[in-house]
């Protein structure tokens, strides 16, 4: 028998020559809603029941399985297994229902699924480039059943969400993000490609899990990881010429440098620092149409100067500098509160990426004093780090501002700096608040408020849209302020 009689033979069985698979391949599979003429084209007839039932009906019986699940995890397996066999009918779910779905895919149930990837695997799902692979990638992407395709979301899993480090049970995070590129963004799944980028981990009981499906080692450094990577990004530009790489919540470190390096060689942005820099900014400019201010007079404060932190600072400061201030001006109203105080000059051993930001001033050890200090109108946190929007700071922000701008952005949501309810119990109503992941209404004083969500799901579909549909070769910082103003618009 040769190859091709071999791969038409299944457990003993000779499959129809010339006849797809269409039930088990998630792109062709219409389930039920296959008609009476294709059962009987692609020989179908008797492996379906009897009726037809069109595409309504069916999402009608998945609505029903769906809301009798117990917790977020169990609906966010169904809709996982419902992806993996029928894609029309996911999407179609995904699509009809976003407001209630997105919270399942993606932030913030995607990142309890992370957490516990390996031992909730069911089958595999997108590409793993591992360390082991060194000398072959090319050859392991070249594994990948399609060609055409045009966006990648790459993470190495060092930092998922607020998290930490995940490894490869980060693999969740690209398959989320794809399936909003085409929920949002109309992105044809089948040229959209999930990626690990599997370098070990530093997560020790990853290490002393048997289930774990990453390397059991501790991850590559320096110029090991370097070299790793550029053969990746080499092999991506040869088998995948027309995709564009998103890096997805790879380490501080790695983030800033990787960007740095690659953003004028090929075609990618890193979703993290530009990604949140770009809703943060379209948030802010939404805030600034209640309060009537504008964005060169505001004075904002961060809790966090990481990726998140200073990718936003970075997308503010040119938006300032467009109304009428110096960068120079525009950065001194950027001002940064990291685990080791107020970021100024004269702390020692400042990372690269807080340099810009770190201004004369004396040293601040809390976040309420610096709230004092300086004023802020607007206070962003961007930390993972719980609970340090405290009762204090957001009753000194009240004081100081009539609508203070209070943006907790952290993901998920047991990360988040303040919760909604005490946004604005903690401010009699008056502040202005979004944040990373969704929160019920808050009714203070009889008013009901409706908090915002500043999540970049607002801003990478549309940006990896207009690359796709403009076949461009780069992502530069332009396009990512007119995605910031044409959101906010």
């Amino acid at each position: 028998m040769d190859n091709e009689d071999s791969a038409a033979t299944i457990a003993g069985h000779q499959r129809t020559p010339g006849v797809p698979d269409l039930l088990s391949n998630p792109f062709l599979n219409k389930g039920t809603a296959f008609t009476d003429e294709e059962r009987d084209g692609f020989g179908l007839r008797g492996l379906l029941p009897p009726v037809v039932q069109p595409m309504q009906m069916q999402v009608q019986r998945v609505l029903e399985n769906f809301c009798e699940k117990t917790t977020d995890l169990e609906k966010y397996l169904y809709m996982i297994a419902l992806q993996d066999e029928n894609r029309a009918l996911f999407y179609r779910v995904l699509v009809d229902r976003i407001a209630e779905m997105m919270p399942i895919v993606y932030t913030p149930t995607v990142g309890q699924a992370c957490q516990r990837y390996a031992h909730i695997f069911q089958r595999p799902r997108g590409l793993y480039v591992s360390a082991r692979d060194k000398g072959r990638i090319a050859s392991v992407l070249r594994n990948w059943p399609a060609a055409d395709i045009r966006v990648i979301v790459v993470t190495d899993g060092e930092r998922i969400l607020g998290l930490g480090d995940l490894g490869a049970n980060g693999m969740g995070i690209p398959i989320g993000k794809l399936s909003l590129y085409t929920a949002c963004a109309g992105i044809d799944p089948a040229q959209s490609l999930p990626m690990v980028f599997d370098v070990g981990t530093e997560n020790a009981a990853l290490l002393n899990d048997p289930l774990y499906l990453g390397l059991p080692q501790r991850r590559l450094r320096g110029e090991a990881y370097e070299e790793l990577f550029d053969e990746l990004v080499t092999a991506v530009r040869d088998v995948f010429p027309q995709a564009m790489f998103q890096f997805e919540d790879f380490g501080t470190a790695n983030a800033f440098g990787l960007l740095m390096k690659y953003r004028d060689r090929i075609c990618t942005f890193n979703d993290d620092i530009q990604g949140t820099g770009a809703v943060a900014l379209a948030g802010l400019y939404s805030a600034l149409r209640i309060t009537g201010g504008k964005l060169k007079d505001q004075v904002i404060l961060f809790q966090g100067a990481g990726e998140a932190g200073i990718g936003i600072g970075n997308v503010i400061v040119p938006a300032m500098v467009a109304e009428g201030l110096s960068e120079t001006e525009a950065r001194n109203r950027c001002w940064y509160f990291d685990g080791s105080g107020l970021v100024v000059k004269g702390r020692g051993n400042l990372a690269p990426h807080k340099l810009p930001f770190a201004h004369e001033h004396e040293t601040v050890a809390s976040f309420v004093s610096a709230v004092e200090a300086l004023r802020p109108t607007v206070i962003v946190g961007a930390s993972a780090q719980p609970n340090t929007f405290t009762r204090q700071v957001l009753e000194a922000m009240s004081k100081l501002n009539d609508r203070p701008i209070v943006f907790a952005l952290s993901n998920p949501t047991s990360k988040t700096e303040c919760t909604a309810e005490e946004a604005y119990t903690w401010t009699s109503g008056r502040c202005i608040f979004a944040s990373g992941s969704p929160f019920q209404p808050v009714t203070v004083d009889g008013k009901k408020h409706v908090p915002g969500q500043c999540n970049n799901a607002y801003i990478f579909p549309g940006v990896g849209l207009g690359v796709v549909a403009s076949a461009s070769k780069r992502v530069t910082d332009e396009m990512i302020f007119s995605a910031a103003r044409g959101l906010a618009d």
